[in-house]
């Protein structure tokens, strides 16, 4: 091997002729509209627009009308490694100077199943999937797994679709808020242990966190988390487990640094 990458190795990749032997649900007009305005959202457009309906495609509609069809799983695995990446390059030259290991924690901070949630809630991607009622009733479009899956896998068709400079430009769009983030903070701290150190440098008394509320199925529960400090509201969070939401309550608290109105008193 000379070292050097065929031009066609990033190419725009025909889809895999075992798609076709699936049912084919050709979009309507209305899909196709709705099509239209997620192209605007990723600044790509589709020349294969089969690719992005099974990029929106859950699983839980073939398994509700029990019948052979496509799905977004394989977009998904493809996607993951599309992200992956795009987002080290782009890590990779924004910080020539740190190691692997610090590279490996940023990295992390863009790829998390938290992250690809965001990405996927910027898109409104739940308004686009297309699921079974079953999964639909039980909260599919809010589900957390279920969005960032789609993320990777709407990620995965563009790369398909046009290549990995459309897949690196729809990334770059919706993910620059957050690659941006961590340009400025790459040392990010806890959130809570940094709320702790804010607190404790004017007071001995540290935050407490206190379950305002829990709703959902088990499978699927979500807590509400507020943050109190002198008996004081700092802050409120919500996430899918207590540690999650009490670290977004804590960030929370932070922002807004309600304590310094009140903490001169005793």
């Amino acid at each position: 091997m000379d070292g050097n990458f065929s031009s066609s190795f990033f190419s725009p990749v025909k889809p895999f002729a075992k798609v076709t032997q699936c049912k084919v649900n050709y979009p309507t007009v209305e899909s196709e509209l709705l099509m239209r305005s997620l192209e605007e959202v990723t600044g790509y457009k589709f020349r294969n627009s089969l690719l992005l309906a099974e990029a929106l495609t859950h699983p839980s509609l073939a398994y509700e009308t029990q019948k052979p069809r496509f799905d977004n799983q394989r977009l998904e695995f493809l996607g993951d490694a599309v992200i992956q990446l795009i987002l080290t390059d782009e890590l990779y030259r924004l910080f020539p100077g740190f190691s692997e290991g610090r590279l490996t924690k940023l990295r992390a901070r863009l790829v998390s199943r938290d992250a690809l949630h965001a990405f996927a809630n910027e898109m409104n991607l739940g308004a686009y999937i297309m699921m079974g009622k079953g999964e639909e009733a039980s909260g599919g479009r809010d589900r957390a797994s279920t969005l960032a899956d789609a993320f990777e896998s709407v990620m995965g068709a563009i790369y398909l679709d046009g290549g990995l400079e459309a897949a690196q430009q729809a990334i770059e769009k919706i993910c620059s808020p957050a690659i941006e983030l961590v340009a400025e903070s790459p040392d990010e701290k806890n959130p809570k242990g940094e709320l702790q150190e804010a607190l404790q440098a004017i007071s001995t008394e540290g935050p407490e966190y206190c379950i305002k509320s829990t709703d959902g199925p088990d499978h699927h529960k979500m807590f509400t988390v507020v943050v109190q400090w002198r008996g004081q509201h700092l802050g409120e969070g919500v996430g899918s487990s207590k540690k999650d939401a009490e670290a977004k309550a804590a960030r929370d608290a932070i922002v807004k640094r309600s304590w310094e109105k009140f903490s001169d008193n005793p």
